[in-house]
């Protein structure tokens, strides 16, 4: 992994929002993750597949990827495949468009020392296109307003905004593990707008350590997000409701409530897990003690096994049908879809309340089907 600025695109969202965030981060030091380990694999199976589609030389990289698998070969080739259609519509506005992959952009002008690196720049007449791919799947990251996304244009507009014609930043999210495309696109004068009023001044109070602490979504990423008393206040202000359970709550008691609950859980597992790996350092803590959890009993070697039950005149193998994804693999997506389409159904998902902003369509209730059948008589 490459060195990262104080204020680094990737987590401009946090230290925009809690500018004192970035110094109190300093403090910690980076901790790898397999999550992480994993990403830096895909993108760089990404790099690899895109700089042979566009006829670049480049060395593949599958045999040293740790984390490589089929999923991952799949994402790579869908990346690679998407980004030829964006070069291909760019062609369209200019002869020659550039494509920049895994580009250094520099945002210091703006950011004291801010830079960050770019996944794909396409750059051609009227329109600068950043793509950024996320192998992640647990969380959905929208373009929208991305301020990672936003950062990646303003260096890349240091680079060609003179040579180039440019009004319009477009600025997508290649998340495939979440089937996640997600586009935004925004005039330049626009970006350049937010510079002054939203990036500017967190950026000057971040780099100097000052502003409001502040708790939110981008508390997810922060090294400090165990200790921080911030955010343990604002996940105790909940205290006031008393664990009460409705009806004593009002409604508006309970969307309070919901606004916040995720957060609430995974600040309560964060402090979980601090408490765990201290204990696992040898810390003690009063009243609680480290033991042993529950495990599973496991075969030391499944093909001496199989060939011993095998020798003992009994079948060790169970036989089932091969589930959906590793049959579209075996069979391929249009043969699958030929011999099997007929077969495949997809069941009502569980119920799940989400924000408002989740763009998932509202699943049909019983009150609705009853609108829907008296607005039709």
């Amino acid at each position: 992994m490459g060195r990262h600025s104080l204020l680094s695109a990737s987590s401009s969202h946090r230290w925009i929002n809690c500018p004192p965030s970035a110094r109190l981060c300093e403090s910690y030091e980076d901790k790898s993750s397999d999550y992480a380990a994993e990403g830096t694999d895909a993108h760089s199976l990404c790099e690899y597949k895109l700089k042979s589609a566009l006829g670049i030389e480049a060395q593949d990289p599958t045999e040293n990827l740790i984390y490589y698998n089929e999923e991952m070969e799949d994402c790579a080739n869908s990346y690679a495949a998407y980004v030829m259609e964006l070069v291909e519509a760019a062609k369209e506005k200019s002869a020659d468009p550039v494509v920049l992959i895994e580009q250094h952009l520099d945002y210091s002008r703006f950011v004291e020392s801010g830079f960050g690196t770019g996944d794909c720049v396409i750059v051609a007449d009227g329109t600068l296109h950043i793509v950024d791919y996320k192998h992640g799947k647990g969380v959905q990251v929208e373009a929208d307003n991305n301020p990672q996304m936003m950062l990646y244009a303003l260096g890349a507009l240091e680079i060609f905004d003179g040579i180039y014609d440019i009004d319009t930043v477009s600025m997508t999210i290649y998340q495939p593990r979440r089937a996640n495309v997600s586009t935004f696109a925004m005039a330049k004068d626009d970006l350049y707008q937010w510079v002054e009023e939203t990036l500017k001044p967190a950026a000057e109070l971040a780099y100097a350590g000052e502003g409001d602490f502040k708790c939110g979504d981008w508390c997810q990423f922060c090294k400090a997000k165990q200790d921080c008393r911030k955010r343990a206040e604002y996940n105790m202000e909940l205290a006031k409701y008393d664990f009460q359970l409705p009806p004593l709550l009002t409604d508006e008691d309970i969307e309070i409530i919901l606004d916040r609950i995720d957060g609430l859980v995974s600040w309560v597992n964060d402090i979980k897990e601090y408490a765990l790996q201290a204990a696992v350092g040898g810390k003690e803590w009063h009243d609680w003690k480290l033991v042993e959890g529950r495990s599973n009993r496991r075969y030391t070697d499944e093909n001496v096994v199989a060939s011993t039950v095998t020798a003992a005149g009994f079948d060790p193998y169970e036989r089932k049908v091969l589930g959906v994804t590793a049959m579209t693999s075996l069979l391929g997506k249009k043969r699958f879809e030929e011999v099997l389409g007929g077969y495949i159904e997809k069941p009502q998902g569980k119920p799940t309340l989400v924000p408002e902003s989740d763009r998932r369509p509202v699943m049909n209730t019983a009150k609705n089907d009853f609108n829907e059948f008296v607005e039709d008589k």
